[in-house]
């Protein structure tokens, strides 16, 4: 999402098409061949920049898609939440274009149509799977009940919320133990807390003009200041263990079963994140860190009122 933002607005930054194509052929190089996108990114811009960075390499990687926050044909943002199957089709028939490629690997329902059954969206993204546009289906931000009605109808390979040492929710709610219990997996998106888990943040001013987290509550001064603090006593750990905060947040996604998905778009930083597969995290290394940001903590709430108001 970063390497292209959404709506005119950069989501961490500005964006740099040349950098973040250097980015996706390093990721590659060192073994990171899942690239998670969505048709709302840009729109549109994002799943381009893929298809322009694997070229003719289609079978290195694997691709993850979403659709359901609903683009008209002139290409702009309606707000609203589509899964009805007419547009589960168009949608995907317009990502294989942006993608240049005959197939999805991993296809989400972006977020939850409350106007229609999930019964009926599943339905139609499963027609997909049996004409071989998409191996997978996934859905994101969803409930344990409605990732339980959506599985009944066609099997579901994986969930994606939401999931950091600042971002518990699901874990809370025991989505993550449902999951398991259904053999489904998880992916972890903003490993990073929006980055706050990076270290490279210290004041708001930190941030750039156009930055959409300067809207987040979590960055706004009631939970700033105090979420450095966490994010200090993160740091004294990865002093320790010769980490950085960001490998350590990471270390502890993969240690709780996640699989993370970090808004790298620097090579740089891509890997930095990728050492994280190799911090060992003792049993009292995650106490220490679930001491520090335990179950229940407010950090700030993930999104502003609308935002939230989306999330089954």
């Amino acid at each position: 999402m970063g390497m292209t933002g959404f709506a005119g607005n950069d989501m961490y930054g500005q964006a740099n098409e040349a950098e973040a194509i250097a980015t996706i052929h390093r990721s590659v190089e060192l073994g990171g061949n899942f690239l998670d996108t969505a048709d709302l990114y840009g729109p549109f811009d994002n799943e381009k920049l893929i298809a322009k960075a694997i070229g003719n390499s289609r079978d290195k990687y694997i691709i993850a898609t979403k659709f359901g926050w609903e683009i008209d044909d002139a290409g702009q943002i309606t707000w609203a939440i589509n899964g009805k199957p007419d547009y589960v089709r168009k949608a995907v028939e317009r990502s294989l274009r942006n993608l240049k490629s005959d197939y999805i690997d991993l296809y989400y329902l972006h977020r939850l149509d409350k106007n229609t059954p999930i019964e009926e969206t599943v339905g139609a993204m499963a027609d997909l799977v049996h004409e071989g546009k998409v191996r997978y289906l996934g859905l994101s931000e969803m409930s344990a009940q409605t990732v339980r009605k959506a599985n009944a109808v066609h099997p579901i390979s994986a969930l994606q919320s939401e999931y950091s040492l600042f971002e518990r929710t699901v874990e809370a709610r025991g989505i993550i133990r449902d999951l398991e219990e259904m053999g489904i997996g998880f992916v972890a998106y903003s490993p990073l807390g929006r980055g706050f888990l990076s270290g490279e943040l210290r004041t708001i001013d930190d941030l750039p003009a156009t930055d959409f987290r300067r809207q987040m509550p979590r960055f706004q001064p009631a939970y700033f200041d105090k979420n450095i603090e966490l994010l200090r006593a993160i740091e004294a750990l990865a002093s320790q263990k010769s980490s950085t905060p960001s490998q350590i947040a990471l270390a502890w996604t993969l240690k709780k079963g996640a699989l993370p998905i970090p808004g790298t778009k620097r090579r740089t930083y891509l890997e930095q994140n990728l050492r994280a597969a190799s911090v060992e995290l003792t049993d009292s290394d995650m106490e220490r860190l679930e001491a520090i940001v335990p179950l229940g903590i407010d950090t700030g709430q993930a999104y502003d009122e609308f935002g939230m108001g989306l999330i089954d």
